[in-house]
């Protein structure tokens, strides 16, 4: 086994910056120091397992794919966006798992470099999810773009959501900000003319531009899913800090162990996991609670 508790019986009373061990302490009365307790990443091992599962779903009933990158690590940020991949080949090629080679390089030499440091290093990952079916999430309480932020934010170290255009869409107007709506056909076929779009088997509108991320009132539109995610540098670094232990004194942090100084690569099929495990149960209730749903959008793909 690898597992080392001694690397962290410095720490047994001792609160780490950052970290979930006051909150953890002052909720329960009770913490376990060693790797991170229940605040550990570890507890995702399940929801990954799970989000395999979910995964093959949603491809073979939906044929939907959903791809999660390293977009930017610190102040090094790729142009994947101009251009998302539409699998995990690019992902995959390399170790910081960023399709932009030229971008990965330096963010591989970046994280070294903090690495030497005995410091920590964030940054943010991009996902994009393709052949989404319209009509999948529900109004108030359980809109798509709520269920995707809960599930992305709960993932340790994870400490922001964009969907769509995120907050750079604060900083546009309406009028270049909204998705236009323009026919598939053109012009529309006969037998289509006088039927009304929502009961057609394939939606006959799209969108030139996708500000909206692929979700709109909270149900998606039929337009790949865009989300932007930002992760905090790691909370546990190889450097002293200022910290007080479990009676209130003042007590200073000894680094020792062994501690990413970026967790970006390793969030990355998290990411993927619960964003599948999401989408799975939107599909699979919007399939019970309307069967004419699932007939025209799904089960003719599947007898075709």
């Amino acid at each position: 086994t690898d597992m080392r508790s001694k690397d962290y019986d410095a720490w047994s009373q001792v609160y780490r910056p950052s970290h979930a061990d006051y909150t953890y302490h002052i909720k329960y009365g009770y913490r376990t120091p060693h790797g991170g307790g229940r605040a550990s990443v570890r507890e995702t091992i399940g929801r990954v397992a799970a989000g395999a599962v979910a995964d093959q779903i949603l491809k073979k009933d939906l044929g939907l794919r959903t791809v999660a990158w390293v977009d930017s690590v610190g102040e090094i940020e790729s142009d994947v966006f101009l251009n998302p991949p539409r699998d995990r080949t690019g992902v995959d090629a390399n170790e910081v798992r960023c399709p932009d080679a030229q971008a990965a390089a330096r963010m591989i030499d970046l994280i070294e470099q903090v690495r030497k440091e005995g410091d920590s290093v964030g940054g943010t990952i991009g996902v994009i999810v393709h052949n989404v079916p319209p009509g999948l999430g529900d109004p108030v309480f359980d809109k798509l773009e709520a269920d995707l932020a809960k599930a992305c934010l709960s993932i340790p170290a994870c400490k922001g959501f964009e969907s769509g255009s995120g907050f750079a869409g604060t900083r546009m107007r309406g009028s270049s900000h909204n998705d236009l709506f323009e026919p598939v056909h053109d012009p529309l076929p006969e037998a289509r003319r006088r039927m009304p779009i929502a009961f057609n088997d394939v939606p006959d509108v799209r969108t030139p531009t996708n500000r909206s991320g692929g979700i709109q009132g909270g149900i998606s539109n039929g337009m790949p899913i865009v989300l932007r995610l930002a992760f905090k540098p790691t909370a546990t670094i190889h450097r002293h800090q200022q910290s007080v232990n479990e009676f209130g004194e003042a007590a200073e942090i000894r680094p020792g162990g062994r501690h990413d100084p970026c967790v970006l690569p390793r969030a990355v099929p998290i990411v993927e996991a619960v964003v599948n495990l999401v989408l799975v149960d939107a599909y699979l209730r919007q399939r019970a609670i309307n069967p004419d749903w699932w007939l025209r959008f799904v089960k003719k793909e599947l007898d075709s």
